[in-house]
């Protein structure tokens, strides 16, 4: 779970305004950082189905508000992805 403090500056670095929380990039933003952490977690309790579960749907929700941007706008998906180091 993200702390609200961590999502205001996600917010903040990828919105256009303040409370900008709708916007794609922002929205891929977010759940990068989700991922990050389920993936740490799993990383300690490789049991965890339920989280494995959580992180599979965080992958496959990211994929296609990228794959939204790319149709929408080229440039700010190019933009996100490197912000966001997603790809080399």
């Amino acid at each position: 779970m993200l702390k609200s403090q961590d999502k205001q500056k996600i917010v903040k670095e990828f919105g256009q305004s303040q409370k900008d929380t709708g916007s794609t990039t922002v929205q891929v933003a977010l759940l990068t950082e989700k991922i990050t952490k389920l993936t740490d977690h799993l990383k300690e309790n490789k049991k965890d189905q339920s989280s494995k579960r959580g992180l599979i749907i965080a992958v496959g929700k990211r994929r296609g508000l990228l794959n939204y941007l790319k149709k929408k706008d080229k440039t700010q998906y190019g933009d996100t992805i490197k912000k966001l180091g997603l790809r080399k």
